[in-house]
């Protein structure tokens, strides 16, 4: 039976790390220890005006920059990963 994380490679993920920083991308490995995104955007919303809530709802609209090919995210930073269709905008 494949966990829960493994059932979302291949889709375009929102990775929450409890900080500022939020990661969009496409899920292509999980490790014991670490999250792979390719295509991503690490986005730290303190550069901003929009708090996390804010710029998930832009990204749902389509405003996703990718700024890495790659990420590798520690597991032990990420508190909640959702597929980004998943994310509800108002």
């Amino acid at each position: 039976m494949s966990s829960p994380l493994q059932r979302l490679v291949g889709d375009v993920v929102v990775l929450d790390s409890g900080t500022p920083i939020v990661y969009i991308g496409r899920l292509v490995e999980v490790t014991d220890h670490t999250l792979v995104l390719e295509d991503a955007d690490m986005h730290d919303c303190r550069d901003g005006h929009a708090n996390k809530e804010e710029y998930l709802a832009s990204v749902h609209r389509g405003d996703f920059s990718v700024n890495r090919r790659a990420v590798v995210v520690m597991r032990s930073v990420v508190i909640s990963v959702s597929r980004l269709s998943d994310v509800v905008a108002d």
